[in-house]
């Protein structure tokens, strides 16, 4: 019988022979003296979904622009598949950037909108043909090709749009706020398409959003941004399980934070001595944090276990675990958030699938409740 091979399949960016497709290095970028990016650099290889994630003013869209050839840097390099195109005008790079505005020329049909870069490369009327009926086609725009813009909805002027960045099949697709323009539903249901679209044709695409929720949904991997730096890169589970900062996991999703002491560093675990609550924190999990460190340890509301009684489990020694009283219940149709107010009146927020209808749910207002969480679900923060 043969062996079978366990051996794990890296993802380009955890292997060290791979060979990044996308290279920003040490770019900088000022505006009369303020700021804008701050010597960053960034690999991104062939075929990711990347997003540049952030709030406003925090650099992202100024170094897309920058990829797009629409900003020259204070300092710093780009490379595309080993090429330098740091000073090389626009249109002479294999780059093709999709706007929020999705900027379709309303006098001309979808078909010729689609059509209108390949006419400027002077192809033949049959190669130009061919390939916007393809595109169409991947898009679901076919039986659309002969309507103007102002005869389509949001979500097909945005495949439209897409599907001109695509068709001349650029090396690189920067997407600015692609689904900012859609209602929510529209725009959850465009997500799976773009990234469908995206797998297939494999295509690099570089994307930036404040969406935590889009970035997190589409993406191989995320730049948090603040303040013209990179905080933290990764996978969407790696940014949401594994927060590198405060600020990360602030950023990211809900978060309930508690100040400490470390009292105990070892090779499988960490204790905070936490007087907020009044109890231990047993982390398991290694961190390089010295003894006696002040730190911050962050737990989802969602990894919080909700009691009415005090769960047996707890044990003698009182670790990750904590008492309150019902103060707030957010009903959002699938769950529930509970805000838990405790005696030194700090809030903690814990978050509850409704399995149950509204009526039935055992747990009110004004209810005293017991808190508890396994030792896997807490993150050590030392970084702001």
């Amino acid at each position: 019988m043969a062996k079978i091979d366990k051996r794990t399949i890296l993802e380009p960016w955890q292997d060290s022979n791979a060979t990044p497709y996308i290279q920003i290095k040490e770019i900088s970028k000022s505006f009369d003296g303020v700021v804008a990016v701050n010597n960053q650099s960034l690999d991104i290889y062939k075929g990711e979904l990347f997003s540049l994630l952030g709030p406003s003013g925090c650099g992202k869209s100024t170094l897309l622009r920058i990829l797009a050839g629409f900003e020259d840097p204070s300092h710093g390099q780009v490379l595309i598949d080993g090429v330098d195109i740091t000073n090389l005008p626009p249109y002479e790079r294999p780059v093709n950037m999709m706007f929020q505005s999705y900027a379709l020329f309303p006098h001309m049909s979808v078909e010729q909108n689609v059509s209108f870069g390949l006419k400027q490369e002077g192809l033949s009327k049959g190669d130009i043909r061919d390939k916007v009926s393809s595109m169409l086609h991947m898009v679901h725009l076919n039986k659309y090709a002969s309507r103007k813009p102002h005869q389509l909805s949001g979500g097909q002027r945005q495949r439209v749009a897409l599907a001109r960045c695509l068709v001349k099949k650029p090396k690189l697709v920067l997407l600015d706020e692609p689904l900012g323009a859609l209602d929510r539903k529209l725009r959850e249901k465009t997500q799976f398409e773009l990234v469908n679209i995206q797998e297939k044709l494999g295509v690099t695409f570089i994307m930036v959003t404040h969406d935590q929720e889009e970035a997190m949904t589409m993406s191989t991997r995320i730049g948090l941004m603040e303040e013209g730096r990179l905080r933290q890169i990764g996978s969407p589970m790696e940014i949401y399980e594994y927060p590198n900062s405060r600020y990360t996991a602030d950023f990211i999703g809900d978060m309930n934070f508690f100040d400490g002491i470390v009292s105990e560093v070892e090779s499988d675990h960490v204790l905070v001595q936490c007087e907020e609550i009044s109890s231990e924190i047993y982390i398991s999990s290694s961190a390089d944090v010295p003894l006696g460190a002040n730190v911050t340890v962050a737990i989802r509301p969602e990894k919080i276990i909700l009691d009415l009684e005090e769960p047996k489990s707890i044990g003698k020694k009182k670790r990750n675990y904590g008492s309150g009283v019902v103060s707030e219940i957010a009903y959002l149709g699938d769950m529930s958030i509970y805000h838990i107010e405790m005696k030194n009146e700090k809030i903690i927020k814990v978050s509850l699938s409704n399995q149950v209808r509204l009526s039935e749910r055992p747990v009110n207002w004004g209810d005293e409740v017991y808190l508890s969480w396994h030792p896997q679900s807490g993150s050590v923060l030392t970084v702001d």
